[in-house]
This record gives structure tokens, C-alpha cells and sequence, in this order.
């Protein structure tokens, strides 16, 4: 066994390690980064867990029915460090939120911007 024998070991350990870890997360790709959306909608349910949380909000178009709109945010432990907590949303609150929309057109998105109907805002962006 050579000297280099514990090095390469150690290199090898850390490209697993590094690899498996890229893997455990998504890109961001899905949202179109380049466009922005400002809806108003009532709060169906806030998500806080890891690795994201979601905020379901239930938007009513001026035509056609209600659409239901799940919008993707930072993990639980970044969100804290910007003013969010588990008891920030409820059920039944009206918000207008600023996202990055999903890029195929479906309704959903990142969320980057939440204002609730008392002015406080909170931004979202991972």
C-alpha cells in the first residue's frame, strides 16, 4: 500500500458524499425566473416541513372557477431567519403573494413575496 492509498480513500469519500448530497435536492429549473405573478387568493393550507414549505392558495380569476395554486418556498429553517413561522398562515387568510411561476403553465409556483390583508410582508425566495 502506497502513501497515496489513504488520499485517494479520502477523495473518493468526499465525491460520494458530495454527489449523494446534490442529489437529495431538486433544481430550481421548473420555475420561470424570468417572469413575474401577482395573485390574491385565500390561504388553503401552509405547509411548514422540510425540505420546503408550500403555501396552497385558492385564487378566483375574474372568469371560470377557482383554481387552487401550490406555491413552493425555502426550507423551514431559512424562512425562520426571515421573520416566518409555523403559526405565520392560516386557513381562510386573503394574501397577495409575488411568485415565479412554474415554467409549463400549470398553476403554481415560487413564492418570493407575501403580503397579508394586515400589511405585514414576508419574503419567500430560497
Amino acid at each position: 500500500m502506497g502513501a497515496r492509498t489513504p488520499v485517494r480513500a479520502i477523495g473518493t469519500l468526499l465525491l460520494l458524499v458530495t454527489a449523494a448530497l446534490a442529489q437529495g435536492h431538486h433544481s430550481a429549473a421548473m420555475f420561470d425566473d424570468s417572469q413575474r405573478v401577482t395573485l390574491t387568493g385565500t390561504v388553503r393550507e401552509f405547509q411548514w416541513s422540510n425540505p420546503h414549505c408550500y403555501v396552497q392558495l385558492v385564487v378566483q380569476p375574474a372568469k371560470g372557477p377557482a383554481q387552487e395554486w401550490s406555491l413552493e418556498m425555502g426550507a423551514p429553517n431559512y424562512l425562520y431567519n426571515l421573520g416566518w413561522r409555523p403559526s405565520t398562515l392560516k386557513a381562510g387568510e386573503q394574501v397577495t403573494v409575488k411568485i415565479a411561476p412554474l415554467r409549463k403553465g400549470k398553476a403554481g409556483g415560487l413564492l418570493l413575496e407575501l403580503t397579508k390583508a394586515d400589511g405585514r410582508h414576508f419574503g419567500g425566495k430560497r
